[in-house]
C-alpha cells in the first residue's frame, strides 16, 4: 500500500470513528465501522479482508514429478465501502484492491498506473423492482465471477472462469425481478459496456459491449443471498435452484479476451479488431448442507488471429503467430459440490475440463481438486486446502496442494 493510500484509509478511520451518530453491528464480520449521517441522509460500511495463501506445486516432466515449488503469497488484500447516499434507494460500491495480484495490468490505456478500483458504482432502485447501475463493476457474467472472492468454496475460482469469464468493465446496467407465479421469480440483467475491462482511461479502443443475463429461480429466493455464495452456510430447509443464462457480445474487441489479455497491436501500432461472442449456462443448487454449481462456457470469434492492414498474420519474434494475437477461443465445463457438516467443517470437489479451438495452439485441460475448509466465522472468517491434479492433452501435468485463511471484518 502506498503513501497515499495509506493516509487515505487512516483519514477516514478517524472521520468515522470520532463523528458517527451511531455505531452498530460492531461485531466480527459485520464490518469495522457503520456510520450513519446525523440526519439519515447517508450511510458508510467500512470492511476491509484479505486472503494469505501457500502454494506446492509439482510438474511432471514426461517422466516422474520433480521438486516442488513454494510459493507464499497475500493473494488478496482489500477495503471495501459500502451504503446509500441521499436516499436508501441510491446505494454505492466502492472496492479497492491492494496486493500485487489486484494492482498488476499496467499499460498504455490506462496511463502505466496500478489499478487500485475494483468497483466504483451506484446503483438506483428507480422504480418498483428496477435499478439502474452505473460505473465501474463486474459484469451479470457466470456465477462463479460474480460470487466474491470472500465467498468460495475452494481456495481459487475455476479454470473456466480463468480462461473465460467476462469479469469488470465501466458503464451502465439494467435490472429487474419478476414474479412468475407463487415462489418462482426470474431476474433480468443488461448491461453496456465499454469492452475492455476496469480502470481503462484512454478512450474506448474498438466497439462497445453488450450482455445479457436471465436467471430463473423456480423455488423462491436463497437465505441471504446464497445463490451468490458458496456451500450451503444457512443449511436450506427447502431446495433452492437457480438456473442462469447469458449472451456477451465485445463488438471489435481489441483484447485476445476481450475485457483482459494483451492488446492486439499491429507493427503500426493500430489494432487489430474483432467481435467476440461468450455465452454461459449455469446452476446453483443448495440443500441441508449440501451444495452444487454447474457452469458451462463457450467463447467464439469472427476471426482469431489478428491481421496486418494487408490481412497478413501478425508474427512475433520467432516468425510464428504468437498467443498474443490470437483470440483464446473454446469452450469449458466446471462441476462443484459440496457438503457442510453441523461442525462448519466442509468437504469439496470440482472437476473442469477445457477445450480450445486448434488454432489457438491451446491444449485441452482437465483438473480435479478435492478440498476441505473450516468456517469460524462462516466466509468471514476461515481456513480452507485444496489438493489439484491437471492433466494437458491427456497427459500429467502438474499436481497443487494449497493452503490459506481468509479473515473479512
Amino acid at each position: 500500500m502506498n503513501t497515499k493510500t495509506c493516509t487515505l484509509v487512516i483519514f477516514l478511520c478517524a472521520i468515522f470513528s470520532t463523528n458517527a451518530q451511531e455505531i452498530s453491528d460492531t461485531s466480527f464480520g459485520k464490518g469495522l465501522i457503520n456510520f450513519v449521517a446525523k440526519d439519515s441522509s447517508f450511510s458508510v460500511k467500512f470492511a476491509p479482508r484479505f486472503q494469505v495463501r501457500s502454494v506446492s506445486s509439482w510438474d511432471h516432466d514426461g517422466n516422474q514429478y520433480g521438486n516442488p515449488e513454494h510459493n507464499f503469497i497475500v493473494r488478496r488484500a482489500r477495503l471495501k465501502f459500502d451504503g446509500f447516499a441521499y436516499s436508501p434507494k441510491l446505494k454505492y460500491k466502492i472496492e479497492l484492491g491492494l496486493s500485487n495480484r489486484d494492482l498488476a495490468g499496467a499499460n498504455d490505456f490506462n496511463r502505466n498506473t496500478p489499478r487500485y478500483i475494483l468497483d466504483a458504482v451506484l446503483m438506483w432502485n428507480f422504480a418498483g423492482n428496477w435499478e439502474l447501475w452505473a460505473g465501474q463493476t463486474k459484469l451479470p457474467g457466470n456465477v462463479e465471477r460474480v460470487i466474491s472472492s470472500a465467498n468460495l468454496q475452494l481456495i481459487d475460482r475455476s479454470l473456466l472462469n480463468s480462461r473465460f469469464n467476462i469479469d469488470r468493465d465501466l458503464g451502465i446496467q439494467l435490472r429487474h425481478k419478476t414474479n412468475l407465479g407463487g415462489d418462482f421469480l426470474m431476474r433480468e440483467k443488461f448491461s453496456l459496456s465499454q469492452g475492455e475491462g476496469r480502470n481503462v482511461t484512454e478512450g474506448n479502443e474498438g466497439g462497445l459491449q453488450y450482455t445479457a443475463r436471465l436467471e430463473f429461480l423456480p423455488f423462491g429466493e436463497f437465505q441471504s443471498n446464497g445463490d451468490y455464495s458458496q456451500s450451503d452456510l444457512k443449511r436450506e430447509e427447502k431446495p433452492k435452484l437457480m438456473l442462469g443464462f447469458t449472451y456477451n457480445y465485445n463488438q471489435d474487441a481489441v483484447r485476445e479476451r476481450g475485457f483482459a489479455g494483451d492488446y492486439m497491436t499491429r507493427t503500426d501500432e493500430t489494432l487489430y479488431e474483432t467481435d467476440q461472442t461468450t455465452i454461459f449456462a449455469d446452476a446453483m443448487f443448495k440443500y441441508r448442507g449440501f451444495s452444487f454449481m454447474g457452469e458451462y462456457a463457450k467463447r467464439t470469434a469472427d476471426d482469431e488471429i489478428a491481421t496486418e492492414l494487408d490481412g497478413t498474420t501478425i508474427l512475433d519474434i520467432d516468425g510464428e503467430p504468437g498467443p498474443d494475437y490470437i483470440v483464446l477461443t473454446g469452450n469449458a465445463l466446471n462441476l462443484q459440490a459440496g457438503y457442510l457438516f453441523k461442525s462448519n467443517y466442509e468437504i469439496a470437489a470440482r472437476f473442469t475440463t477445457l477445450e480450445f479451438e486448434s488454432i489457438t495452439g491451446a491444449l485441452p485441460t482437465n483438473q480435479y481438486t478435492l478440498g476441505a475448509s473450516k468456517y469460524i466465522v462462516g466466509h468471514k472468517l476461515k481456513v480452507q486446502t485444496d489438493l489439484s491434479y491437471t492433466t494437458l492433452d491427456g497427459n500429467d501435468d502438474s499436481v497443487r496442494f494449497r493452503l490459506g485463511f481468509d479473515i473479512h471484518f
